[in-house]
């Protein structure tokens, strides 16, 4: 982090590890991008993610699209 991104609180996307209840934050900034639709999630925001596949997501419905859709891959490779 520079001085800029302290006067101006610029971070930019963050890093971070989805856990189980959880999220620990790898690498510091403001937000995190949907897997699916490339939303900017505030980190405050983030209510949505996949432990197994380390993903967020913007929404519940979103979440549960992308959980049937590795559910279904899951299946075909199978």
């Amino acid at each position: 982090m520079n001085r800029f991104d302290k006067l101006f609180g610029i971070r930019g996307e963050a890093q971070v590890r989805y856990l189980d209840g959880e999220f620990q934050v790898v690498s510091p900034g403001d937000f995190v991008r949907c897997a699916v639709t490339g939303q900017k999630i505030d980190l405050a925001d983030l209510r949505y993610w996949s432990v197994e596949l380390q993903e967020p997501y913007a929404s519940s419905e979103i979440s549960l699209q992308r959980y049937l859709e590795s559910v279904r891959n899951r299946k075909a490779a199978g």
